[in-house]
């Protein structure tokens, strides 16, 4: 039990009420506010088939992938292409095409600018999914 000892002097209390309102004001406003914030690229990754399935034959297989060495050489579709052919190249290729799907392939010794160069070059031309392939690394590094 505590007891005052002396005459009915004033308390130097804090209020943390009004403190406590403006906490919970300020956290319903970033809950609204963080669902509108823009989102980075959606990206696809490629799917394996199913198995027992033979693959499709060559010229059926409507597969786009840019393909960039660590020499920052870029190749679409196995063929060389220099970068600033490569925009109007994807738009070539996506002009009659419904399904506007690319899939980047970098080298796992490019930095990121040269990758998202590609993407940049991709999404001018129109395609509306982008798919990044990683390299395969191999155990023990």
């Amino acid at each position: 039990m505590a007891f005052s000892v002396g005459g009915a002097g004033a308390k130097a209390d804090i209020n943390v009420t009004p403190l406590i309102d403006v906490l919970l004001v300020l956290l319903i406003i970033f809950m609204v506010i963080t669902p509108l914030t823009p989102h980075g690229l959606d990206v696809l990754a490629p799917q394996p088939p199913p198995p027992n399935q033979p693959p499709p034959p060559p010229d059926q297989d409507r597969t786009v992938v840019i393909v960039i060495d660590k020499d920052k050489n870029v190749k679409l579709n196995q063929d060389p292409v220099e970068w600033p052919a490569l925009q109007q190249r994807l738009t070539d290729i996506f002009k009659t095409r419904a399904e506007r799907v690319v899939f980047v392939k970098g080298d796992k010794e490019l930095l990121f600018d040269t990758v998202a160069q590609a993407i940049d070059a991709a999404k001018g031309a129109g395609i509306d999914k982008i798919g990044l392939m990683t390299p395969k690394i191999e155990a023990g590094q």
